[in-house]
């Protein structure tokens, strides 16, 4: 049954943000086959007016009769509002697929990549589990990366920094990077210091044990998406004044011995990945590089010059696509490959 033959009642919960925007932009791109869009947001918002493919359909606000005939829910409302309509969406029926970190590290709830862990969104019977989680957007790139070295060489150790970008927070993020570089003056600062001409080591909050909430983000994410709590992770997480495309410099302890072009050529035929790797023509990639793209562009491969089993590289991806609304997408997408739960069409 091809895609034209059957079609999915989508509802895009946060439709108005960057992240919902951008789903309802990826759905249309991949051609996911949607017979009925119900664009979801705050009450603030109910009444606008979204378009998906040429069609204008009004925003609603969240209600249980809502989500009613809904197949697939798509959320990127924030952590609150998952914690109060997921369920609900899911006892309607509604497989939720969720941006937040409402649910990343329940352990009822799948946290997947689909180029890495795509068999835990279906229960044993074959169904899929009702709500599945969407890793951090910083988590979603590197574990790409990581999974076809893990299966080959076993990895032991990642110290990763990461270069976010200010989209990263939202509208709200690209808003007061706009804002500063207007010369306009700061009541208080979006990423906790001037963001202009600057570069942030904080994103999120501090915990007790001196890492963000983001860098701990990472740690745990990975863990749970590989299923190695043995992998030791060491992040810094910094916010730069770029507007999309995340960047991470990435120093990988492995178990046994690798060749570096045979690292080269498993990365290039990895699925998610483009390997953009020639430095002496200043070929690699840069958040330019990934804007408006859904896959993990990888380059700087190679050996650390004081540790043999250790790789080095650089590696790039568009935040608000593979970093939250393509990922999300794309697990919907195995969803109905294995699962038929949308409608045949007349």
């Amino acid at each position: 049954m091809s895609n034209s033959d059957f079609g999915c009642r989508v509802a895009v919960f946060g439709a108005t943000g960057l992240v919902g925007r951008t789903m309802l932009k990826v759905l249309e791109e991949r051609n996911f086959p949607v017979s009925d869009i119900v664009p979801l947001a705050s009450p603030r918002s109910a009444g606008q007016v979204v378009r998906f493919k040429g069609r204008e359909y009004i925003i609603q606000v969240p209600s249980k009769e809502v989500f009613r005939g809904v197949d697939i829910a798509l959320f990127s409302a924030g952590a609150a509002a998952s914690k109060e309509w997921a369920a609900i969406a899911a006892a309607e029926g509604a497989v939720v697929i969720d941006n937040s970190s409402a649910f990343r590290m329940d352990p009822d709830v799948p946290l997947v990549v689909p180029e890495v862990n795509p068999g835990d969104i279906f229960k044993g019977d074959g169904t899929p589990e009702p709500i599945i989680a969407n890793p951090n957007c910083s988590t979603i790139q590197m574990v790409v990366v990581l999974k076809p070295l893990h299966d080959r060489y076993g990895v032991k150790r990642i110290v990763v920094s990461t270069y976010q970008s200010v989209t990263g927070k939202g509208k709200v993020g690209r808003d007061a990077l706009e804002s500063e570089l207007a010369g306009e003056k700061q009541d208080q600062f979006t990423h906790f210091h001037q963001i202009a001409f600057n570069a942030v080591p904080q994103i999120d909050v501090f915990t007790e044990n001196g890492y963000t909430k983001e860098e701990m983000k990472m740690v745990n994410e990975t863990r749970k998406i590989m299923g190695d709590n043995s992998l030791s992770i060491s992040p810094t997480t910094v916010r730069i004044p770029v507007y999309g495309g995340h960047g991470e410099s990435l120093n990988i302890e492995l178990e046994r011995d690798f060749d570096i072009d045979e690292v080269r050529e498993l990365l290039s035929r990895s699925p998610g990945i483009i390997l953009q790797d020639d430095p002496s023509a200043r070929i690699y990639p840069m958040p330019l590089t990934s804007y408006e793209r859904d896959e993990v562009f990888v380059g700087r491969i190679r050996r650390d010059y004081w540790h043999p089993q250790t790789l080095n590289m650089w590696i790039v991806a568009d935040n608000l696509r593979k970093g939250a609304a393509t990922n999300a997408v794309q697990i919907a997408e195995v969803v109905i490959a294995k699962n038929l739960l949308c409608r045949q069409l007349q």
